[in-house]
C-alpha cells in the first residue's frame, strides 16, 4: 500500500503550478542579469542600482502580512492570479520608465504582486498536495523554480542585447501566460473541499506557534534564506571574484551549487515523505553550515566549486523539508495565510539581512570570518529542530 501511494502520479492541477512556477522563474531570470545596468542608465551610481534591486525583495517583505491575510480571507486562487497580473504590470511599467524614481516605484511594487502569490501558491499546494506527497509536491515546484531561474538569465542575456527594456515586456508577457494557464485549469471546485470533509476554521498564527516543528522551521527558514538565498547569491560571488580574479569562476561557482541543488531535490523529495522532514532538515542544515562556512577559507578553485555543490546539496534537503514541514502544520482542509505568510517572511528576512550583514563582516574582517559566521547560523537553525519532533502526517493539527 504505502509503496503502491508513492509511485501515485501528481495531481494535474499541482502539473498546472509546477509549469507555472517554471514560466515565472524564467520570467523573473530575464530581467535579473539587465536590472542593474538599465537602473545605472539613469545615471545613478551603484549604490542607487542596488536599492533598485532591493526594492523588490523589501516590498515582500514588508507586505506579507496582508498578503496571508487576503490569502486567508479571499482565498487562494484569486490572490494568485492578482498578484501575477500586478508583477506582469510593474514589469511592463519598468520597462517603460522615464525616470530613477519611477524605475524604483515600479519595481518596488512588483513585490507586492510577488508576495500575492508566493504566499498564494504555497497556500494552494498544501491544499491541494495529498499528504503522503507532499515531500514529492515540494521538491517538484522548487525544482521548477531552480530550472527556470537557471535558464532565465542566459536568455534575459540575449534579449537585454536587443535592449536593456525588452526583458521587462518578455517578463510580462510570461507573467500573462502563466496567469492565463492557471485561470484556465484551476477553477473554484478544485479548491473546495467535499461536502463531506472535515472542514475547520482558519489557521491562526498562534495555534501553529503552539507546535514546536513550527517554531523550529521558522528558525531554518531564516537560516536556509540567510545562507542560500542571501550570501550565496550576493557574497559568494564577489568572494570568487576577489580570490580569483575571473568572473566567470564567480559564476561557475554559483551554477555548481545550483546543479547539487537540483540533483538533490529529485531524490530529498520522496525521502521527505518516507523518512521524515525533521532528519532531511538536520542532516541539510549540518551540510549547510559546514560547506559554507569553509568557503572562506579555500584557497584552490577546486576547492570552492566543490564546496559550493555540497553546499547545494543542503540547500536541496532543507527546502521540500520545511515546506512539507508548513503544510502538516496547516493540514489540507482549511487556510493558513498568515502561517504561510510567517513563513515566507521568516526566509525573505534572513535573504535580506544576511548579506547585509556578512558584507559588513567581510569589510572589517575578511571573508574567511564572513562564511564562518553564516555557518554558524545554519548551525544555531539545529537547536530548535533537536528539541521539535515530525508533525504526524495522519493528524495534521487540525
Amino acid at each position: 500500500m504505502r509503496t503502491a501511494r508513492r509511485s501515485q502520479p501528481i495531481p494535474g492541477e499541482i502539473r498546472v503550478l509546477v509549469a507555472a512556477a517554471f514560466v515565472i522563474a524564467i520570467g523573473f531570470g530575464l530581467v535579473s542579469p539587465v536590472l542593474p545596468a538599465y537602473a545605472r542608465s539613469f545615471d545613478v551610481g551603484v549604490a542607487a542600482a542596488s536599492v533598485v534591486v532591493s526594492a523588490f525583495a523589501f516590498f515582500r517583505l514588508v507586505f506579507a502580512p496582508a498578503g496571508g491575510a487576503l490569502v486567508s480571507k479571499l482565498g487562494e486562487r484569486p490572490i494568485y492570479l492578482a498578484g501575477l497580473v500586478i508583477v506582469s504590470a510593474s514589469s511592463l511599467a519598468t520597462a517603460f520608465a522615464q525616470s530613477y524614481w519611477q524605475l524604483l516605484v515600479f519595481r518596488g511594487l512588483g513585490g507586492i504582486g510577488s508576495t500575492m502569490f508566493t504566499v498564494s501558491a504555497m497556500a494552494l499546494l498544501v491544499r491541494l498536495a495529498p499528504p503522503h506527497m507532499r515531500g514529492r509536491v515540494s521538491s517538484a515546484y522548487a525544482s521548477a523554480f531552480l530550472i527556470g531561474g537557471m535558464v532565465g538569465p542566459v536568455v534575459g542575456g540575449v534579449l537585454g542585447s536587443l535592449g536593456l527594456r525588452v526583458p521587462f515586456v518578455a517578463y510580462s508577457v510570461a507573467l500573462i501566460i502563466a496567469a492565463a494557464s492557471v485561470a484556465s485549469r484551476l477553477r473554484g471546485s478544485t479548491l473546495r473541499p467535499g461536502v463531506s470533509s472535515h472542514q475547520v476554521p482558519p489557521l491562526k498564527l498562534s495555534q501553529a506557534w503552539r507546535v514546536p516543528a513550527y517554531r523550529a522551521v521558522l528558525f531554518s527558514a531564516f537560516a536556509n534564506g540567510w545562507s542560500n538565498f542571501g550570501v550565496r547569491v550576493a557574497i559568494l560571488p564577489q568572494f570568487a571574484y576577489v580570490v580569483y580574479e575571473a568572473t566567470w569562476a564567480a559564476g561557475v561557482a554559483l551554477a555548481v551549487a545550483a546543479a547539487g541543488t537540483a540533483l538533490t531535490l529529485q531524490a530529498s523529495g520522496k525521502m521527505t515523505d518516507s523518512v521524515g522532514r525533521r532528519p532531511l532538515i538536520l542532516v541539510g542544515l549540518v551540510i549547510t553550515g559546514l560547506s559554507l562556512g569553509l568557503i572562506g577559507f579555500s584557497t584552490e578553485l577546486w576547492q570552492l566549486l566543490a564546496l559550493s555543490i555540497i553546499s547545494g546539496v543542503g540547500a536541496g534537503l532543507v527546502n521540500p523539508a520545511q515546506q512539507a514541514t508548513v503544510a502538516d502544520v496547516v493540514g489540507s482542509h482549511r487556510s493558513g495565510g498568515s502561517t504561510l505568510a510567517t513563513f515566507q517572511m521568516a526566509q525573505d528576512g534572513g535573504a535580506i539581512l544576511g548579506p547585509i550583514l556578512i558584507g559588513l563582516i567581510a569589510d572589517a574582517l575578511g571573508f574567511g570570518a564572513a562564511f564562518a559566521t553564516t555557518g554558524v547560523i545554519s548551525l544555531l537553525a539545529l537547536l530548535p529542530w533537536l528539541a521539535a519532533r515530525d508533525v504526524k502526517k495522519t493528524r495534521e493539527v487540525n
